[in-house]
């Protein structure tokens, strides 16, 4: 008798979470004072609505995505990924996210690349989130580096 492990799909645990239909069911799977830390960020992204709006917004701007690995340390789950957004631009990165004890996520980092990537992201969520996490959290063009936002929006 041969006996075959099925597992999960890099990401599977993590989509299932972005993917629950209403914000109690989100919240279920976290602390009660979470954060969020993202490259595409200037600063944490704290509580749980907020980072539910931060990812409703991001899978909204990606075109495709897929995890490609996932590994898991003590209380931490480190995901790489590879999608396209943008005009069918690359993007890739690593999400780690940390858990407490009782398996509930406390941190979640989130790490983009290349940089005009991270640049011309940031600055689409900032235009998508500017009424719900403010202006100051995203790039925005005519900010920092407006040249290479551009040239990679395009």
């Amino acid at each position: 008798m041969t006996i075959q492990q099925i597992l999960d799909p890099p990401g599977a645990a993590w989509r299932a979470i972005i993917n629950r239909d209403s914000l109690e069911s989100f919240a279920t799977a976290f602390v009660r004072d979470p954060v969020l830390m993202a490259s595409v960020a200037n600063a944490a992204v704290y509580g749980v609505a907020a980072i539910r709006a931060f990812f409703k917004a991001s899978a909204s701007i990606y075109e495709t995505i897929a995890f490609t690995a996932e590994a898991n340390l003590a209380r931490r789950t480190f995901l790489e990924w590879k999608g396209s957004a943008l005009g069918g631009k690359t993007i890739e990165g690593f999400t780690v996210i940390n858990h407490d004890a009782a398996g509930l996520i406390e941190k979640i980092e989130l790490y983009h690349r290349p940089l005009a990537a991270v640049l011309a992201f940031s600055d689409e969520l900032g235009r998508r989130l500017s009424g719900t996490l403010g202006n100051q959290l995203f790039v925005h063009e005519g900010g920092l580096i407006p040249a290479l936002v551009g040239q990679y929006a395009k």
